[in-house]
């Protein structure tokens, strides 16, 4: 397993474990969590010799759950401990495969809530027995909206048993949420949300269509070669155009995101740490307890939505004291992002702009305050060569009025179908008005002036009914009853309805 020497978080946890005790542990990415408590946890295996299933571990991802089944294979090898793993996200066969290991019964069961759950609730899984509960990343999984699971789980296991919590952050849910599955609990906390002091942070402001060209002229001129990197992305919709992207440029891409297929995500996965292809474009699926050796570089495209999030990303490379490069992109919707991770690392960042001098337009200026709540209003830094003012004034246009109040002054006069006009805004012509306007009558030119005037906001739907009745013909009813349509015969918003039927004596 080519350990040598204990990290700063095993030697603190693994002999308060061995002793028993329920613990709360957070360090940072990278620092060898999963073995502070698998070593312990399989030298209590071994020397108690169970006969059932005693220790349960729950991780918020598939792929987290899969890599953790291989270490304890590893880890286990000499004390014959075994273990099952237990995600969604496969082919239907798995489905029967995990029932059947779950039946059969396995030292320890590593899971993701969700499908442990949907497991559960068919009666064929017993954990009456479980001795050792494990929470590994347990602020994602509280994130992704697992607390519910969890602690329907918890309700459903002895509770006489030792619980360890692992985490990257310590937030305050944390605490909370510990305070309900833990008993008395001692606490190892080692540098919560700060990186590797091995990590090369580098920020460079580029609008969207600047990332790309910027990004191959940092591989090109990056002192440090590019063996493995990992490109995050917070859209799994723009994977694979990244991809494609980086293959037009000439460097071998592959990507993966919670879209990809099970057995296809485990391949890619697979063949990126053997090295058979150098850039791996992800979404934050990754970004959680995976292991990859030697990752040399670490890129965020778009500056991750929290602060911690940033954190685990780049704590995929400089793994275990070593050193790596990790480059995140700022456009202008995301310069607010910076502000939050700079507070979390107590650390400013040093913002490059080099776009202009090569020859790739002006990049956004640095400005927080100014660019503050962008993100959300539409604008995308796409397309508008580099012009943050045009889109500000895009997103504000686009927005719709509130309800009851006048739509602003340059909007009203908005032909139908431009940009700018809230649907809300048109006035649905009266009844009378498209009656008039079906029937022709142009014996009144006051009733075809009034609909005109209305729409411009000349006079009132009260009018348009006085004008109507002004310009009749003597023998004209002053009400019509309403025509009948036939049977299933509708008539959308805004479209043209078919001429009435005449009635007789009206003309």
């Amino acid at each position: 397993m080519n350990y040598l020497k204990a990290t700063p978080i095993q030697e603190m946890a693994i002999p308060r474990i061995l002793e028993g005790k329920d613990l709360i542990a957070s360090a940072q990415t990278g620092t060898g969590k999963t073995a502070a408590y698998l070593i312990p946890l399989l030298d209590k295996i071994s020397h108690a010799d169970h006969d059932h299933t005693s220790t349960l571990i729950l991780v918020p991802t598939r792929e987290l759950a899969k890599q953790i089944d291989e270490q304890v294979e590893g880890f286990g090898y000499f004390v014959q401990a075994n273990s099952i793993a237990i995600y969604g996200g496969g082919k239907g066969d798995d489905w029967d495969k995990q029932r059947k290991a779950l039946e059969t019964g396995a030292d320890i069961i590593i899971a993701t809530p969700g499908r442990l759950i949907a497991h559960m609730q068919l009666g064929y899984v017993k954990f009456d027995k479980i001795d050792y509960l494990v929470l590994d990343e347990a602020d994602k999984m509280l994130d992704m909206g697992f607390s519910d699971d969890i602690l329907n789980i918890v309700d459903k296991i002895p509770a006489k048993r030792q619980t360890l919590l692992f985490s990257a952050t310590m937030p305050n849910k944390i605490r909370t949420f510990a305070s309900r599955i833990l008993t008395e609990p001692e606490e190892i906390r080692l540098a919560v949300s700060k990186p590797a002091a091995g990590i090369d942070q580098q920020f460079y402001l580029a609008y969207d269509n600047q990332k790309l060209p910027l990004l191959a002229h940092l591989i090109k001129t990056s002192p440090k070669p590019v063996n493995s990197m990992v490109l995050f992305t917070s859209r799994k919709s723009e994977v694979n155009s990244i991809v494609r992207t980086l293959s037009k440029l000439g460097y071998e891409a592959r990507g993966i995101s919670s879209d990809l297929e099970q057995d296809a995500r485990e391949v890619v996965l697979r063949d990126f740490k053997n090295k058979a292809f150098p850039i791996l474009v992800a979404t934050d699926v990754l970004s959680r307890g995976i292991d990859i050796d030697n990752l040399t570089h670490v890129v965020n495209y778009d500056t991750p939505r929290d602060a911690e999030d940033y954190v685990h990303r780049i704590g995929r490379t400089a793994r275990a004291a070593t050193t790596g490069t990790a480059i995140t992109f700022i456009s202008d919707q995301d310069q607010n992002r910076i502000v939050a991770i700079e507070k979390l690392i107590e650390r400013d960042l040093d913002k490059q702009s080099i776009t202009e001098e090569l020859g790739m337009g002006k990049s956004p200026v640095y400005d927080p305050k100014r660019f503050s709540g962008l993100r959300g209003k539409g604008g995308s830094g796409r397309g508008n060569g580099g012009r943050p003012d045009n889109r500000s004034r895009s997103n504000d246009r686009s927005r719709p009025p509130r309800e009851n109040q006048p739509a602003p002054a340059e909007s009203v006069p908005v032909a139908e179908g431009v940009e700018g006009e809230a649907p809300s805004e048109k006035k649905r012509p009266s009844r009378n008005d498209r009656r008039r306007r079906r029937k022709g009558n142009s014996t009144a030119p006051t009733a075809e002036q009034a609909p005109i005037a209305a729409e411009n906001g000349a006079v009132d739907a009260g009018s348009v009914q006085s004008a109507g009745a002004e310009g009749a013909t003597a023998d004209k009813p002053k009400r019509r009853k309403k025509r009948r349509r036939p049977s299933g015969e509708k008539r959308t918003n805004g479209e043209t309805a078919a001429a009435p039927v005449p009635t007789p004596g009206v003309e």
